[in-house]
């Protein structure tokens, strides 16, 4: 029997017994993206009385009640009156934003959600980061436990505002005593994303750093969205890591993938993406080379102690990412032209960009004679 339509659903929660006894959700950044499969998942829910969904702009969730305003408005105060559960999703993680416009929107945005939602009444804040705030590091565990020490530093794309947003969830229950904050680390994101680390494999060769020692963890979208849920709903809380069971060694993906590898001294590979970020020919900085060189899995051991566990693999995940970056072309993080891509190749279009940034420091340094 199919399940019955989300707005008649949500309807019929509202009116009906069952339904009262559930929270009323809101979810900033409910237009697109994780927020959106969110609002949708959560307007279909018996066990959710109402979503409030909050955006720049209306998505397309009819069964949600939508209110339309940038989330760093003080005015987000009024419209999260009567909500038992704030989710923060309106992050702007960009690899094309501009770096202070980017921290501002996020680090800004999170402590007027966190204000606001303890002015209004509201219980509990659901935050999410990345598990990447835990730092890619040589020693980590193969998996980090929740509560391992953060170790990341501010060097990788939007690391620093997710430090700072976890900075202000530890805070905010001081700050604002019976307010319960939950924070969510996903592995890394696969489901219509676009990150430094999804880039990684629409290259046509992949990049190993000599003597590194890579393990590759995924989450998909939709697990994401079910551990959010089961936060929403308080069966889990606390600091949450959320991906799939176990691990890759960068060997299986190789072999799954079927790209080959290239492979560069730690100083040659470090020394050029810094470079060539610093000239503004590639978007990444050298921090996010990091995250492909050492491990920074996660157990997620308590999402699984509450009886949550991810309905996809890391093959599964692997297959569905390399579907979706089939016929992009990037080479250190900047997406190339099919035909320079094809023209290039993986060792040519690398010297290319190499090259580029030569010519590019020569013409500086010609301009300052």
């Amino acid at each position: 029997m199919s399940s019955p339509d989300p707005q008649v659903r949500a309807a019929r929660n509202r009116s009906t017994p069952g339904g009262s006894r559930g929270p009323v959700v809101a979810v900033t950044g409910a237009a697109n993206g994780v927020g959106a499969q969110l609002t949708q998942r959560l307007a279909a829910s018996e066990e959710v009385k109402q979503v409030v969904a909050i955006d720049e702009r209306r998505g397309e969730c009819d069964a949600a009640q939508w209110h339309i305003l940038d989330v760093r408005d003080p005015a987000i105060a009024d419209k999260l009156r009567g909500a038992d559960v704030v989710v923060h999703l309106a992050l702007d993680l960009d690899l094309g934003s501009d770096a202070a416009a980017r921290t501002a929107y996020n680090v800004r945005g999170t402590q007027t959600v966190l204000t606001a939602a303890a002015a209004a009444g509201v219980h509990r804040v659901v935050l999410c980061t990345s598990a990447m705030v835990y730092g890619a590091l040589e020693d980590n565990e193969l998996p980090l436990s929740e509560d391992a020490e953060l170790r990341a530093t501010a060097e990788a794309t939007g690391v620093g505002d997710l430090l700072e947003i976890e900075r202000l969830a530890r805070r905010a229950p001081r700050a604002h005593p019976g307010l319960n904050v939950t924070v969510v680390r996903p592995a890394v994101l696969v489901g219509g994303t676009d990150t430094a680390l999804t880039r990684y494999f629409e290259s046509p060769r992949l990049l190993v750093v000599a003597g590194s020692r890579p393990a590759w963890q995924f989450c998909h979208v939709e697990d994401l969205v079910s551990a959010l849920a089961y936060a929403i709903l308080e069966k889990v809380d606390g600091e949450l890591a959320v991906g799939c069971d176990g691990w890759l060694e960068q060997e299986e993906v190789e072999e799954l993938s079927g790209i080959r590898r290239m492979e560069l001294p730690s100083a040659v590979a470090l020394g050029a993406a810094a470079r060539l970020h610093r000239i503004g020919l590639t978007p990444s900085p050298a921090g996010d080379l990091a995250y492909t060189m050492y491990p920074w899995v996660v157990s997620g051991s308590r999402l699984h102690d509450a009886g949550w566990r991810p309905r996809w693999t890391n093959e599964e995940v692997l297959a569905e990412l390399l579907e979706e970056v089939a016929g992009r072309h990037t080479v250190a993080g900047r997406r190339l032209g099919r035909k320079d891509a094809t023209a290039a190749g993986a060792a040519g279009a690398t010297v290319a960009l190499l090259g580029a940034a030569a010519v590019v420091r020569r013409a500086r340094k010609a301009r300052r004679r």
